[in-house]
C-alpha cells in the first residue's frame, strides 16, 4: 500500500506541474489541430460541391465552429502552462538570488554545508531586504497621496 500512496502522490504532484500538463496537452493540441484542418476541407469540399450543382445543402457536414473552438480551448490551456511554468521558474530565481544559500543554526552545528552563509552576511541580506521594502511602501505612499490630491509637487507653487 506504501507503494500505491506514493504513486499516487506522484500522480498528483505531475498534475499540479505545468511542464508535465504542457507535455500532457501537446499530443491533444496535435490532433485538435489535425481534425480541424479534416473538417475543414470537408466543408470546402461540400460547399463547393453546392457551389457545382453537384449536391444540396440537406447533406450533414461537421460542425466548423465547435472544431475550432476546441483548438482554441486548448491553446489557451497551453498558454496557461507556459506562463505558469514562466512565473514557476523567475519565483525560483528570485529565491535563489535573494535568499541564495542557508544558516547554518548553533544547534545542528555537524550540519554546516560549504556554501551556507555566515550570520552576518545573512544579517546584511536582511538590512538590504529590509531597506528596498521601506523604500516601495515609501514609493506607494507618497503615489497615493498624489493621487488622493493630498500631495502638492515639489517646487510648483
Amino acid at each position: 500500500t506504501k507503494m500505491q500512496q506514493q504513486q499516487q502522490q506522484l500522480s498528483q504532484q505531475q498534475d499540479f506541474d505545468p511542464v508535465h500538463r504542457f507535455k500532457l496537452l501537446i499530443p491533444q493540441l496535435k490532433d485538435s489541430l489535425q481534425n480541424l484542418m479534416k473538417i475543414a476541407s470537408l466543408n470546402l469540399a461540400h460547399n463547393t460541391a453546392i457551389d457545382n450543382g453537384i449536391e444540396s445543402s440537406d447533406a450533414q457536414v461537421q460542425r466548423f465552429d465547435k472544431s475550432l473552438e476546441e483548438f482554441y480551448a486548448l491553446c489557451d490551456q497551453v498558454e496557461l502552462c507556459l506562463r505558469l511554468a514562466y512565473e514557476c521558474l523567475s519565483q525560483c530565481i528570485d529565491s535563489a538570488k535573494h535568499s541564495p544559500n542557508l544558516v547554518p543554526t548553533a544547534t545542528k552545528p555537524d550540519t554546516v554545508q560549504t556554501e551556507s552563509m555566515s550570520y552576518a552576511q545573512y544579517l546584511g541580506m536582511i538590512k538590504t531586504q529590509i531597506s528596498c521594502a521601506k523604500d516601495i511602501h515609501n514609493a506607494l505612499l507618497e503615489c497615493s497621496k498624489k493621487i488622493a490630491g493630498k500631495g502638492q509637487p515639489q517646487g510648483i507653487m
